[in-house]
């Protein structure tokens, strides 16, 4: 007798192949049959034609704190992931000698855009060393099968302590240890090794990430260990220092796929062709033989932010003005006019690979402090400028100040226009992912980037049939990070599976809760169009609310395909 039988389902297979009309059986977690009519089973669902895909396979997200507290893995599960990597960019939460726990949450929550009350009442410490997190993370049961990066910064951390964003090159002893812990985790079932090079990418009190710091020569020696073990990927938040081509040489002498994520390689249309760049140079290192992927967002990257965190202007050098600052020392920054003739020159040459490139017709008054001032929602700061004859930079800092720094702005930068971004999507060098889930959550939710993808890319613009939308959600991620079995529906694969209207799914719009420990907040989304979720053939979720379980069904992933 099977399990589970989903009757009458659409059965797209997640390779790419037109579907088919079939009934799907699940035995002990995996798929035992397709066809017509498998058999009895302990659980039936009648699909009544809707479709029925394998899981989300989600490889860029940062849930890894939030796991020991919420096996659910919220939101990610409703909105049809199965399947998540996290410790992307290099931060995560392991290996954390206890000394340096609280470093680790205040520099996590300032980079990732986390609750840091959150974080330090919520994070439960059974660990210290990366394997010791992996076996925690087994004890739990997540609901997700749960891939782990191992982490520069976090690495760093963990080795040179309150240096580690300080000092630019390790001793010999100080790398050894490095290369001991990268190769720990490696052993321990870590998917691959994540970094990151950004300028955007700030800790606590404005200081630099460990990683960002760090030269060329203590990247390659981490990156070595990949090559030494012969498994694992590479992926890093790259900014301008880590080039294609530092990323094809990475991958030539590690023989391992290198992944680059930033935002030089979306479209921005202050710089339109660049984006493209990147992939033309990426398709050029695959025809020598050496992988070279760009990680694609299919949705326009928005950022909700207040002044009292503006995180996306935190790499322009005026705002080195209010590191560390809060309340009336804040707004005493932003109303001098010195600063703000700083930030207008920084705006005038801004460096490559931030986030704001000075164009104010793409940041919004999104929620207004004062019911006085509601009718500006929805008005670009360029618009009100226009409208007042003011300078923009002056509208943007009067109106917080003027709302005690309460206003919430939606700045959005990068992948906003369709016929830009298409041809990013549909490009071979590209792998579509990069949710994010779990991270920014105070001011974003895209955990939902698959169902996105499902309403936008393929039902409304057609930019994507249903079989090749699904295969770049599912199969192509699993196999450009070497997870083997995952985002195939076909018989003997783990049941992962989504049952879902491709006629009305999609997602909402992000809302607020606050159900974080300690009572903070984070922005949510859910589902439209989803009739079940399932991994390793346990129901969890299905379309409406989580099933409860006492232990999760996901598997800690911890052995990949060389």
């Amino acid at each position: 007798m099977h399990d589970l039988v989903i009757r009458g389902a659409q059965v797209y297979d997640g390779l790419g192949n037109p579907p088919v009309r079939a009934d799907v059986a699940v035995a002990d977690g995996r798929i035992t049959a397709i066809g017509a009519h498998p058999g009895s089973a302990r659980q039936t669902t009648d699909a009544n034609g809707l479709a029925l895909m394998p899981g989300i396979v989600d490889l860029h997200t940062h849930y890894d704190a939030q796991i020991t507290w919420d096996r659910t893995m919220s939101p990610s599960p409703a909105l049809g992931v199965t399947t998540a990597v996290i410790g992307n960019c290099g931060f995560g939460i392991a290996p954390c000698p206890a000394p340096v726990r609280e470093t680790m949450m205040k520099n996590l929550s300032v980079v990732e855009g986390m609750d840091l009350n959150a974080l330090l009442n919520g994070t439960r410490w059974e660990f210290e060393t990366f394997g010791q997190y992996m076996d925690q993370l087994r004890r739990t049961g997540p609901y997700l099968n749960t891939a782990v990066f191992a982490g520069h910064s976090v690495i760093r951390t963990a080795v040179m302590g309150e240096a580690a964003s300080e000092k630019e090159i390790p001793s010999d002893a100080e790398l050894a240890a490095m290369r001991a812990q990268v190769r720990a985790a490696m052993d321990a079932g870590a998917i691959g090794f994540a970094s990151s090079f950004s300028p955007n990418h700030s800790g606590f009190a404005g200081r630099p990430m460990p990683s960002t710091i760090a030269g060329e020569a203590e990247l390659r020696a981490l990156t070595g260990v990949l090559g030494d073990v012969g498994r694992g990927v590479f992926m890093s938040a790259t900014g301008t220092r880590a080039s294609p081509d530092l990323m094809e040489q990475i991958a030539a002498d590690t023989g391992r796929p290198a992944y680059i994520s930033t935002v030089l390689t979306m479209y921005n249309e202050a710089a339109p062709d660049r984006g493209m760049t990147y992939y033309a140079r990426c398709a050029e290192a695959i025809a020598r033989g050496h992988e070279v992927y760009v990680l694609t967002s299919c949705q326009p990257l928005s950022f909700d932010f207040t002044l009292t965190d503006p995180y996306i202007l935190l790499s322009h050098s005026a705002f080195d003005a209010i590191k560390g600052l809060a309340g009336t020392q804040l707004a005493a920054v932003y109303r001098d006019a010195s600063f703000r003739a700083a930030f207008r020159a920084n705006l005038a040459a801004p460096r490559s690979g931030i986030l704001f490139l000075g164009n104010w017709e793409r940041i919004e008054v999104g929620v207004a402090a004062k019911e006085a001032h509601r009718a500006l929602e929805t008005r670009s700061i360029g618009a009100l400028a226009r409208e007042r004859g003011l300078d923009p930079v002056d509208v943007f800092f009067d109106l917080a100040l003027d709302e005690n720094l309460e206003t919430r702005f939606i700045g959005k930068f990068f992948q906003n226009v369709d016929a830009g971004v298409a041809p990013l999507l549909k490009h071979p060098a590209g792998v579509i992912t990069l949710s994010d889930a779990g991270a920014h959550l105070i001011y974003m939710c895209d955990a939902g980037f698959g169902l996105h993808f499902l309403a936008h890319w393929v039902r409304e613009n057609q930019t994507f049939t249903l079989e090749e939308g699904i295969r770049r959600l599912t199969s192509d991620c699993a196999h450009r990070f070497r997870i083997p079995e995952r985002g195939r529906l076909v018989v003997g694969a783990p049941a992962d599976l989504l049952l879902f209207d491709p006629a009305t799914v999609g997602i909402s719009r992000p809302y607020a809760v606050n159900d974080l420990p300690g009572g903070g907040s984070r922005m949510l989304r859910t589902s439209s169009g989803v009739h079940g979720v399932w991994v390793n053939g346990v129901l969890i979720h299905d379309g409406s609310r989580y099933i409860e379980h006492a232990r999760g069904p996901g598997q800690v992933l911890d052995r990949f395909d060389a």
